[in-house]
């Protein structure tokens, strides 16, 4: 049997700059709600980084909150970096 601080957590967050809104989150869960989380992602070539740290921070939140105002330099670093995959992705496909 799994140890509760063993089982896999995970977040989703959703992000619209069109909006200026900061990143809400959507869902989170541990265990088999978390593999789907991930498993969903997946299915729709949704960019997924693994942060322990930042996902312990987030998971405590309910979805339709805004992410806390400390994690935004780490949640900014990685829409930058799924920007830029996402733009490099458009361009390899032309």
């Amino acid at each position: 049997m799994e140890k509760k601080q063993d089982r896999k957590k995970a977040v989703a967050l959703r992000y619209n700059p069109d909006q200026g809104q900061t990143p809400k989150v959507v869902g989170t869960g541990q265990g088999t709600i978390a593999e789907q989380i991930l498993k969903l992602a997946q299915e729709h070539d949704i960019p997924i980084h693994e942060d322990g740290d930042l996902v312990e921070i987030l998971s405590h939140l309910d979805p339709g909150e805004d992410i806390p105002a400390e994690t935004y330099l780490v949640v900014a670093e990685i829409l930058a970096f799924i920007y830029q995959a996402n733009d490099k992705a458009k361009v390899d496909t032309l």
